[in-house]
């Protein structure tokens, strides 16, 4: 943090040293310290290259923060000296405590104290030291809240001590000490049994766990217990309310025994204080909405001794009207002990009675399933000290005072021990078909508990045949359905609820093939203009029929894609299903052509001309971008509904309008979909022509990744195709790919043949872009011929096309080829600064897929000029970004180049490592160069 903002921008591995550094401040910490801390006894070899950069990215993030001074180099190391620390401040706070004689002072230090921790020590931090520090870190905090409950149970402070220390002693089940301050809570509230049942419970984990038996501490709480003696009872903070004779009363309904998890939920509830407290619990259905508040109010019953109370609203009840407010006052009303000649007949006059009665009593009260916010307003309390819990299906956003809790589905190991608790030992024989079936379900627990029961009805099942079951999408909402309750009857009921415009828009969003949604995107699927499209889906948001994990952009849960998906199949016409679906792929083909004009304004002359503009617009690269990156996986997923649906001629102009991006940022698998599905429709619907452009496409993605051999095979029919047809522009692009796999196979004489075709067609149809390219092709052939001065000439001409043009990747592109020929040359200075020119531009431009080249030119250029620090830092760069986009050819560059400066710094050992893999990916490739690696490791023997 600094200045209250918090510091983003670094990767894992940099949080991973910074954490280091803070945990050690005002310690000068060498390189080869931070390495063994990060990576233990077996550091990789770019372990000390990894550390700079890694401090390098620390000092431009607190740089840009305006806190570059924090950071410092010492001459052994490393040093950080923060102005404030948390941790710090915390051992501060808790050693004053100690010299504390007031408890009821000492207690409020410690809570502030504990107010400092933030979630889990060290929370997405990954390396060797991580483990045994938070261990280190979590042993503190548990003392610290040891020390508060010592201090709280002095004070006679044990009733509300009671949830905290549960919640506590559930995630900590073998801390002694804890067990046994909860155990003297429950027992100085009267609550003996529960004392003892927490005694039981600690024994046994503690026996089964680690087969020992408590300590002599904790025996002698639990025999003082049993004496009914353990210790004076305190008096209490607040005087207790007043409670009349007969007023005490239990309606909650049963507490299922195997309820699950809900562990950060059930501490936010124990932690409301009483004062006319409302809790409005949304989500949608089959999250578990009653289930936790009717656990809650069992939980917090000590703590309200007038009463717990409970209505069921019927809001989403199948074959019930929701309750009107008068009626639930009259249950309420008589739950609290009120005579019935005493309830009057008006609402209004019940609501005053309720609000009266209350007034000196302390309840919870649970309202279940409420429709909307005016449903609940009048069984509200007034001046009370109660609290309410009220469970909707729709956010209660107008419930002025209340505060809201929206449930999600269920974590991994809270799905897997409601699973667990209701199958058996058949769940513990089948882990990984459990977790099938858990995330065939959502992880929403009504799903899971009927999954779960149908198979603890079945013993003949196994957990892996019920997966399979599941796993066909048509009957999977049938499965998870009993006689009595379903997912699918629930989603139902929240369906018609809504009114018919919104019930249309979320039919028409399970048509969707992708996994969510924009405004833009839900206006196209159902014809509505983009403010009212907003509209709708804020109300299904808020409905918990649809979800949003970012900002702008809407999801189903799985389930309810399902339902979604089947609604429309049974209440919309074949007609208006497709109408919606062109609606869709038209908004798609229209936004990517904008996004792809504005960041690729040179791809060529392909680009298809459209009969309408894009109702989106952007401003600049950044924002063209940001769309094509959130939008991939639907574009990906539209081009495949469009090509196995009616829409063959969708699937193919959109494969080609996306193909710069896909190739610019090295997602190549998604272009493989999106081509392959173009190829399959266009052959098809017999379009030759389409034909030639998708494996056009297919062959130039081959070659993007090393598969040169499948390249050249794909390429080969694509140029009949595009002389079959008059397509003088793919002749060209066919030629120029062509080319280009004989230069990656030393072919030279056949690649010059092909590329002087693509530079006489890119002329002849004044297609300048194509010009260029092929132009630095040719350079690269002259160059690894030793014509070093014809490559100058065809380089230095590509660059000032590409710069009449404004192309300001195609010059980043010939800088770097210009490096590699001075090099040749011996002008290893010159080399490095137009590496270095290059990579800058691409950085500027954005796409990483770019970097490696200049990284691996500027790594050998360093090797040449002796800086070898400098070599090894910038091979590990790019290798870094080669393995992660895919980039073979440079992942086989880099090691080379990796193991030359090892071996010129007497590195034997890493030298033949880096050689033996850069030779497995030359290999690979099919490449001459292989030969070339295979004599170096000759060499050394």
């Amino acid at each position: 943090m600094a200045d209250g903002r918090e510091l983003t921008g670094l990767a894992p591995r940099h949080r991973a040293v910074l954490a280091y550094l803070l945990l050690h401040a005002r310690t000068v910490l060498s390189a080869d310290q931070l390495s063994d801390a990060v990576w233990g006894v077996t550091p990789p070899d770019t372990a000390r290259a990894q550390i700079q950069a890694a401090v390098t990215a620390i000092r431009r993030v607190l740089r840009e923060a305006g806190e570059a001074r924090l950071l410092m180099t010492r001459s052994g190391g490393y040093q950080i000296e923060p102005e404030q620390l948390d941790l710090e401040e915390f051992i501060g706070r808790m050693a004053a405590v100690q010299k504390e004689a007031d408890p009821d002072t000492a207690a409020r230090q410690v809570r502030d104290a504990l107010a400092l921790w933030r979630g889990q020590p060290l929370a997405d931090v990954h390396a060797d030291y991580v483990e045994s520090v938070r261990s280190r870190l979590e042993q503190r905090r548990l003392a610290a809240i040891e020390r508060l409950a010592d201090l709280e149970l002095s004070l006679g402070r044990h009733e509300d001590l009671i949830d905290e220390l549960s919640a506590h002693v559930a995630a900590h089940p073998l801390r002694e000490r804890l067990s046994g301050q909860l155990m003297l809570a429950l027992h100085r509230a009267g609550r003996q049994a529960d004392a003892l049942s927490v005694a039981r419970a600690f024994r046994g984990s503690l026996v089964e766990q680690q087969g020992l038996d408590p300590g002599r501490a904790f025996v002698a709480i639990e025999q003082a217990v049993l004496r009914g003696d353990a210790g004076p009872q305190a008096q209490p903070r607040d005087k207790p309310a007043v409670r009349e004779p007969g007023r005490r009363a239990n309606f909650l309904p049963y507490d299922i025994p195997d309820f699950a998890g809900r562990a950060v939920e059930l501490e936010r509830i124990a932690g409301l204080r009483p004062g006319a407290t409302i809790l409005a619990i949304d989500g949608m259905a089959g999250i578990g909405k009653t289930a936790l508040a009717i656990h809650a109010a069992h939980r917090l019953a000590g703590r309200y001794p007038d009463g717990q109370l409970f209505v069921d609203l019927q809001a989403h009840t199948a074959g019930h009207e929701p309750i009107e407010a008068g009626a639930a006052l009259e249950t309420l009303s008589r739950q609290l002990g009120v005579p019935a000649e005493r309830v009057p007949s008006s609402t209004a006059a019940r609501a005053a009675l309720w609000r009266a009665e209350l007034a000196q009593r302390r309840v919870v009260i649970v309202l279940d399933n409420a429709a909307d916010t005016d449903h609940v307003r009048p069984l509200l309390p007034g001046a009370s000290d109660s609290l309410v819990l009220v469970t909707s299906r729709r956010r209660l956003v107008d419930l002025d005072g209340a505060r809201t809790l929206s449930m999600d589905v269920l974590p991994a190991r809270d799905g897997l021990r409601l699973f667990t608790s209701i199958v058996g030992e058949r769940a513990t024989a089948e882990p990984s078909a459990v977790l099938d079936v858990l995330q065939l379900c959502g992880f929403l627990p009504l799903a899971v508990r009927i999954a779960a029961a149908r198979l603890h009805h079945r013993p003949r099942w196994t957990v892996g045949y019920l997966a399979g079951r599941l796993r066909d999408e048509r009957r999977r909402l049938a499965e998870l359905s009993t006689p009595d309750r379903g997912v699918a009857a629930a989603f139902t009921l929240s369906y018609r609820h809504l009114d018919a415009e919104r019930q249309r828009m979320f039919r028409l969003l399970g048509l969707h093939p992708g996994r969510d949604v924009d405004v833009h995107a839900a206006a196209a699927l159902a014809g509505v203009a983009c403010d009212h499209a907003e509209t709708l889906l804020e109300d299904l948001l808020d409905a918990h029929v649809l979800a949003q994990h970012e900002p702008g952009r809407y999801t189903f849960h799985d389930l309810l894609r399902e339902h979604a998906r089947a609604t429309a199949s049974a209440e919309e016409t074949g007609e208006a299903r497709h109408d919606a679906l062109t609606r869709l792929l038209d908004h798609y083909l229209r936004t990517a052509a904008a996004a792809i004009a504005v960041l690729y304004p040179f791809g060529g002359l392909r680009r298809p001309s459209l009969a309408e503009p894009a109702t989106v617009s952007f401003q600049d690269d950044a924002e063209a971008g940001a769309w094509l990156d959130a939008e991939r996986a639907n574009l990906v997923a539209a081009g495949s509904r469009a090509a196995d649906g009616d829409w063959p001629v969708h699937a193919g102009r959109l494969a080609t309008i996306v193909h710069p991006y896909l190739d610019g940022h090295a997602h190549h698998a998604d272009a493989i979909i999106m081509h392959t599905k173009a190829l399959e429709a266009a052959r098809r619907r017999g379009d030759p022509a389409g034909e030639a452009l998708a494996l056009l496409d297919l062959a130039w993605v081959r070659w993007r990744q090393g598969r040169y051999e499948d390249s050249y095979e794909v390429c080969g029919p694509a140029l009949d195709l595009c002389r079959a047809v008059g397509d003088r522009l793919g002749e060209s692009r066919a030629h120029n790919t062509l080319g280009n796999v004989c230069l990656r196979r030393h072919e030279y004489e056949r690649a010059d043949r092909h590329l002087e075709q693509a530079l006489a067609l890119s002329r002849e149809i004044g297609n300048p872009v194509g010009e260029a390219y092929t132009l630095s092709s040719l350079g690269v052939s002259h160059q690894r011929q030793g014509r070093h001065r014809a490559a100058l000439d065809h380089h230095r001409r590509a660059l000032a096309l590409h710069r009449r043009l404004g192309n300001r990747r195609g010059e980043a592109g010939v800088l770097d080829l210009l490096g590699q020929v001075h090099r040749a040359q011996g002008q290893y200075e010159r080399a490095r600064d137009q590496h270095r020119q290059a990579l800058e531009l691409y950085r500027e431009l954005g796409g990483r897929s770019d970097e490696a080249a200049p990284l691996n030119g500027l790594g050998e250029a360093g090797r040449c000029l002796g800086d070898h620090d400098q070599a090894v830092a910038r091979h590990c760069d790019a290798l870094a970004i080669a393995r992660e986009l895919g980039n073979r050819a440079e992942e086989a560059r880099a090691h080379e180049g990796l193991a030359r400066v090892h071996h010129d710094r007497g590195r034997v050992d890493a030298a033949r490592d880096h050689a033996e893999r850069a030779l497995r990916v030359y290999a690979d490739l099919g490449v001459p160069e292989a030969a070339a690696v295979e004599a170096f490791l000759a060499e050394l023997g």
